[in-house]
């Protein structure tokens, strides 16, 4: 058995209900963040491509919001830098799907500031947000992958790690561990057919961020990160969420059977090489 080519395993509760077809299909995600922008997006392109998902989002509302519609799917609710709600969420899938072959480590956001601006709460939650969340999930999501000898992990990093956006430092610092943990995962584990890379997006114009703009809801600090992230880009506009998404899906995907350990940047040419 190939990295490729993941293992067959048994019915679920939700095998009725799974696409026939696609690149995915009888295959089961988790989508970490899964609630709402980019997360929700890669959830969508997921279900397109065949796979099942369960989402995990903070609370149960946004969750609600999420997965009401949408067919094939799962939903978890915790805060994953908590210990043992990562495991928590593992178990949920299995329950729900009988199997995991695919974690999208999504789960985000930090305090975007000057660094010296920063408390002791904004710092803990940049990195609990971003790096504990990542290392959590991918742990907990490890055993059942390695046993079944099949694993598909893709993290969402961040292009300001290359570029050094403005007001990013401690952000950074979070993606940054995200991006160093991939390399020493995909080494580790690829004897497994277990393959951990990362994609590391630039400013993408979410749902949640045009409709904030659209309502004057960002102060001027704010909207020059904002400004000042798509100058750096030679294509002159925000990533988009199916950007980000069609790469999340490739990288889940055989096609990427031989793809492990690299960060994909999806950044319309804001770092190059």
């Amino acid at each position: 058995m190939s990295a490729a080519e993941p293992p067959v395993s048994g019915e679920s509760r939700h095998s009725a209900t799974r696409h026939s077809r696609g690149r995915l299909a009888g295959q089961v995600a988790i989508v970490t963040g899964g609630a709402t922008g980019i997360g929700l997006g890669i959830v969508r392109r997921l279900l397109d491509d065949g796979a099942s998902v369960l989402v995990a989002a903070l609370g149960p509302e946004e969750l609600k919001r999420a997965v009401g519609g949408l067919p094939d799917t799962a939903g978890f609710a915790g805060d994953l830098a908590v210990p043992g709600e990562a495991d928590r969420m593992v178990a949920h899938a299995l329950g729900e799907f009988g199997r995991l072959d695919i974690l999208v480590n999504n789960a985000g956001g930090g305090v975007i500031r000057p660094t010296l601006e920063h408390t002791e709460e904004t710092l803990r939650a940049t990195i609990d947000n971003n790096l504990w969340t990542t290392i959590r999930a991918t742990l907990a999501a490890l055993p059942p992958m390695v046993e079944r000898g099949y694993g598909r992990i893709v993290n969402i990093g961040a292009e300001s790690v290359r570029n050094g956006l403005v007001d990013h430092a401690i952000y950074n610092a979070a993606k940054g561990g995200v991006h160093a943990m991939c390399t020493g995962l995909a080494r580790e584990f690829a004897h497994a057919g277990i393959t951990v890379n990362t994609v590391a997006p630039s400013y993408v114009q979410t749902p949640e961020i045009t409709e904030a703009l659209a309502a004057g809801r960002f102060g001027e600090q704010y909207l020059n990160v904002l400004e000042r992230a798509t100058e750096l880009i030679p294509m002159a506009r925000p990533g988009s969420v199916a950007d980000v998404a069609g790469a999340v899906a490739y990288l889940a995907g055989p096609d990427a059977g031989f793809v492990t350990g690299q960060a994909i940047s999806v950044n319309g040419g804001s770092s190059m090489g």
